[in-house]
């Protein structure tokens, strides 16, 4: 038995939720946020048989691509009459993290 952990941006995560349950795998998502740009993210938990984990990895890789975007910074702290111009920034959102971690014991209550 394996647990697989994506952690994908949140407008991937319901199309992700939707391909993973239409193959009949149980999945639950846990809302989360990233550090570097504070954007909202999915955390989503699959447990499957050794044998299931690289169609879970195919369905992952075609629901959530990668992209690039442009986002205005976080203006940083400054001094009252202090003036700061923002320049948007190009970052690539979207795409997974994935781990796959060996699970000891698994019940289902």
């Amino acid at each position: 038995m394996k647990l697989v952990v994506a952690i994908v941006h949140a407008e991937d995560a319901d199309a992700l939720v939707d391909a993973l349950t239409e193959k009949e795998h149980r999945v639950t998502r846990l809302l989360s946020q990233g550090g570097f740009l504070k954007q909202s993210n999915a955390s989503i938990l699959v447990g499957v048989d050794e044998a299931q984990v690289e169609g879970v990895l195919l369905i992952i890789r075609e629901t959530c691509q990668a992209r690039r975007e442009f986002i205005n910074p976080m203006p940083p702290m400054m001094e009252p009459g202090e003036f700061y111009m923002p320049y948007p920034v190009e970052v690539a959102l979207g795409g997974a993290t994935v781990f796959v971690v060996d699970v000891a014991r698994y019940e289902r209550l």
